[in-house]
């Protein structure tokens, strides 16, 4: 990762961490959570069931397998005080074959002009909605609320929510175009099965710029092997941008003792500004 690559990092880690520097109840005991002998949250207990039997995903989630902190990082804010995103922020494909996604041409040559000009019209950058996929890898968090018709997922950055039905609705016919597009889920024995369609054109799936278009239909298999984890295999079928579907591994890891806190991009924010003037704007 390059000095502006870490520099964008450090911005997004730096806005999570001021935040949570006031909270109110960052320390405050999770209910019902299982504990070892000190005290401490067991998080390889058994996962919890809803009362339909089915897993419960509830919960404080943060991305996991996250980014190590290193000197670069330690310039700029010192290691042990980041939140951390998952390594796979910075570029989604990151484990995959070739440590690249398999881009149509066109999307290659753009997400590489998007990396050399420092992501700098990165949605993120500019304060607006993150993508499904990146709301699993940054380093910020998420809140689950689960019932067994629904589950809605509260996003810490810019009070963004999503809902994903559970009750065997379709989808709309006709589908606005959104930033977090339209899900339906449905269970496989354990597995939460979750289909969303309807995004809006051009997003972004990661730091780097790799694009996601209004064709993409997305899949999530989420499992709770334990009380502290959640596992995701994300599929992602983008016709128009990718030569062929592609499925990525993701991990989050439970939050104890802690709540959510206000943290809005746009209170204050001069990083895109300033970005637009290093570029010559």
């Amino acid at each position: 990762m390059g000095r502006k690559g870490v520099i964008g990092l450090v911005i997004t880690v730096v806005v999570g961490v001021s935040a949570a520097a006031s909270a109110q109840w960052l320390k405050y005991p999770t209910d019902g959570i299982p504990r070892k002998a000190d005290g401490k949250p067991d998080l390889t207990a058994r996962a919890p069931r809803l009362p339909d039997g089915k897993p419960d995903l509830s919960g404080i989630w943060h991305a996991g397998n996250r980014i190590p902190c290193t000197n670069a990082i330690n310039a700029f804010i010192d290691c042990g005080s980041e939140i951390g995103g998952s390594k796979l922020t910075l570029d989604l494909g990151l484990d995959s074959p070739g440590g690249a996604l398999p881009y149509q041409p066109w999307a290659a040559t753009l997400k590489k002009q998007r990396a050399a000009d420092d992501s700098r019209d990165d949605p993120h950058v500019r304060c607006l909605p993150d993508s499904v996929p990146r709301m699993w890898t940054l380093p910020h968090l998420t809140k689950a609320i689960h019932t067994p018709k629904l589950l809605v997922l509260l996003y810490e950055v810019n009070a963004t929510y999503r809902q994903i039905f559970l009750d065997g609705r379709p989808f709309p016919q006709d589908m606005n175009p959104a930033w977090t597009g339209y899900s339906v889920g449905h269970w496989e024995g354990d597995t939460l099965v979750v289909e969303t369609r309807g995004f809006r054109d051009n997003l972004w799936i990661d730091m780097q710029g790799s694009p996601m278009s209004d064709a993409a239909k997305m899949t999530e298999r989420i499992r709770r092997p334990n009380f502290g984890t959640l596992q995701i295999d994300l599929t992602i079928d983008d016709p128009k941008t990718y030569t062929k579907p592609f499925t990525v591994k993701l991990v989050q890891t439970l939050e104890a003792d802690t709540e959510l806190v206000d943290e809005f991009c746009l209170e204050n924010e001069k990083s895109h500004e300033r970005m637009l003037r290093s570029r010559g704007r």
